[in-house]
This record gives C-alpha cells, sequence and structure tokens, in this order.
C-alpha cells in the first residue's frame, strides 16, 4: 500500500487539483505558501505537546 493510499479524501483532492486545474506559478505557490503555514503551526504543536 503507498502512502497516497494512506492519505485522507480531501488530502487526495487537493493534490489531484494541484496536479489538473493549477496552472499558473503564482497560483500554485500561493497554494504551497498556505499549506506550508499550516504544516508548520501543526508541527509547533506537536513538538509543544511532545516536549511536556
Amino acid at each position: 500500500m503507498n502512502i497516497l493510499e494512506q492519505l485522507p479524501k480531501s488530502i487526495k483532492k487537493t493534490l489531484r487539483y494541484i496536479r489538473q486545474d493549477v496552472h499558473s506559478i503564482e497560483k500554485l505557490e500561493a497554494i504551497q505558501k498556505i499549506l506550508n503555514i499550516y504544516i508548520n503551526r501543526r508541527k509547533e504543536q506537536l513538538q509543544k505537546q511532545r516536549d511536556l
């Protein structure tokens, strides 16, 4: 079973959207910026929990 099959449906839809419907670098960079913000926030939360 590959990693893609284990991901939630919403993530799969996001990846499919990026592959098929993003036709500009600007749009792709905007999506990347948003995803990085949320990923970094979650990483910080998990690190704080681990440190407690």
